[in-house]
């Protein structure tokens, strides 16, 4: 993925044929209503808290955020600096488990949402669009804010959720008191996606070409922590997770609205599926590129094994405060639970930018 075209996009005509060239490649190889000014705050929802036996969080709770109920972990002093973390895909907020009571120890309220289509979050209407283009994502952390009351956090993510990250930060720069972002600036468009990549490029985009046909569809259904294995796997390298971890947040893609969410995030950076006509405003601002000024880290482990833009293609998109911070170690994608220390202490850093 680059600056340009960070979503890889192939003519749609092609997709079905190359999708599964790319798939055979890859086995072979043995890779086997979002308004653009930020909203008033509404008065805080009182969450809920429901236990969870199997994280180590220890209950988390719930709250009524835009269209979503909201499943988070919420760790730290009540009054602290907020910080809210985000995770990716298949990922789920168990990337953060030594990161989160980390910063609350330093006296940070920090605050772990499941995203839509994750762990114990719901759509609250069976009528709701399954979208996960990238506005409603990022959408979805702004209602979670106003939901709990918060007018300002520092933000860090990974994956999908650097994206959301850095979203929020481009749009709603207010909102933000500083941002991590692993793998830097990941703000993109259907349009910029357009241009295709040199082939080695693509090949890493196997499993999004795979998700353009209705056999994706039906296998990432069937093998849903087959699937996420085999990505962590290649995502991360040299990263030995035992099995019981990865249970822990496999269990998170086994939403019952998993599949549809990401299978239309992929699609929709295909061009092959439609956004919702409320947050085209939004994405219309987003296809500019638009600058980060907050104060930001960015991050990046040296043996990431998913596509991922170069610091130099994209440093010059944080116009604020900045910093680019190398990760060595044989740390891979899932940086914040590969490698708790580094991403925690990139959090206080870029509070203090």
């Amino acid at each position: 993925m680059n600056l340009e075209n960070p979503y890889g996009v192939l003519a749609p005509s092609h997709l079905r044929v190359l999708g599964a060239s790319l798939l055979a490649c890859a086995l072979q190889l043995g890779l086997a209503d979002g308004a653009v000014a930020g909203p008033k705050l509404a008065a805080a929802a009182a969450p809920t808290a429901h236990a969870d036996p199997q994280s180590p969080f220890g209950p988390l709770k719930h709250v009524r955020a835009g269209v979503l109920d909201v499943a988070y972990a919420e760790l730290g002093p009540a009054k602290g600096p907020v910080v809210i973390l985000l995770h990716g895909w298949p990922y789920d907020i168990h990337s953060y488990e030594e990161v989160a009571p980390r910063l609350a120890a330093k006296g940070y309220r920090v605050l772990v949402p499941y995203a839509r289509g994750y762990g114990a979050t719901r759509f609250i209407s069976a009528a709701t669009p399954r979208n996960a283009e990238p506005a409603a994502l990022a959408q979805d952390v702004i209602d979670f804010m106003d939901a709990l009351g918060i007018k300002r956090a520092a933000l860090g993510g990974f994956d999908w959720g650097a994206r959301s990250a850095d979203i929020v930060a481009a749009l709603w720069p207010e909102r933000v008191r500083s941002l991590v972002s692993v793998s830097g600036y990941l703000i993109g468009s259907q349009e910029a996606g357009k241009t295709p990549l040199p082939p080695k490029a693509e090949l890493q985009w196997w499993y999004q070409f795979y998700f353009a046909t209705d056999r994706g569809r039906d296998g990432y259904d069937k093998y849903r922590h087959d699937f996420a294995r085999l990505i962590w796997q290649l995502a991360s390298p040299k990263w030995n997770f035992d099995d019981a971890l990865f249970a822990r947040s496999a269990a998170a893609l086994d939403n019952p609205d998993q599949v549809a969410i990401a299978i239309h995030n992929y699609r929709w950076r295909l061009g092959l599926a439609e956004g919702e006509a409320k947050y085209a405003p939004l994405e219309q601002r987003l296809a500019s590129l638009p600058p980060i000024t907050v104060p930001t880290i960015t991050m990046e482990g040296d043996a990431n094994g998913a596509p991922h833009p170069s610091s130099e293609s994209y440093a010059k998109q944080f116009t604020g405060k900045y910093e680019y911070r190398l990760v060595s170690g044989g740390i891979g994608h899932n940086l914040p639970q590969e490698d708790p220390q580094a991403f925690v202490q990139a959090v206080i850093d870029a509070d203090r930018l």
